[in-house]
């Protein structure tokens, strides 16, 4: 019987080695909390211009929000999604809770899927968010068609769908700070 000879010259390394990760890759650095709180402040600013009127306009702090949920998830939360939609509800002057709600029930989504999104590109990511998005402004919506007595319409639909439509070009934007410090080229992948 062949045994091989054991490396002594490192003692513990044998004893240790089913502590190191299959996949190296799989551990990321952390994003830097300015970027992540910069983004998401940038963000809501531009988020209080009359542009978001426009029906089909994509909820851009909603995406931010989302995206940070997703990859950030000990940061930004659910409590950062209530908040933000609060102060988007008082911003809107509309029925307050609207936006907490579908930003809450969005943001209780991401934190969801979490664990298993992490494993793919930005694309596959967007359309597993996709149904989340839809389902988060669904509910808003009739809520707020309850509550209120009036129906907005389906114009929410094309404004989600243009919303995850966008997920690719933020993950770039906010990645990639990251990237460079992790030497990655953010158009190899």
């Amino acid at each position: 019987m062949d045994r091989k000879p054991v490396d002594n010259t490192t003692p513990g390394r044998a004893a240790l080695s089913f502590l190191l990760p299959l996949d190296v890759t799989a551990i990321r650095r952390p994003s830097a909390t300015g970027m992540i709180w910069g983004s998401i402040f940038f963000v809501w600013l531009i988020s209080l211009l009359p542009w978001r009127l426009w029906p089909p306009a994509p909820d851009l702090l909603l995406l931010v929000i989302l995206f940070w949920c997703l990859n950030e998830p000990d940061r930004v939360g659910m409590m950062t999604a209530f908040v933000l939609g609060l102060l988007m509800d008082v911003h809107d002057a509309d029925l307050l809770g609207d936006h907490a709600l579908a930003y809450t029930l969005a943001a209780y989504g991401a934190v969801v899927l979490n664990r298993r999104l992490q494993r793919f590109g930005a694309a596959v990511q967007a359309l597993h968010m996709l149904p989340v998005v839809l389902a988060s402004e669904a509910v808003s919506h009739f809520v707020h068609a309850w509550l209120a007595g009036e129906w907005a319409g389906w114009q929410w639909v094309g404004s989600a769908l243009l919303t995850v439509a966008l997920w690719p070009l933020a993950d770039i934007l906010l990645l990639l700070p990251r990237r460079r410090l992790d030497g990655v080229d953010p158009g190899q992948g």
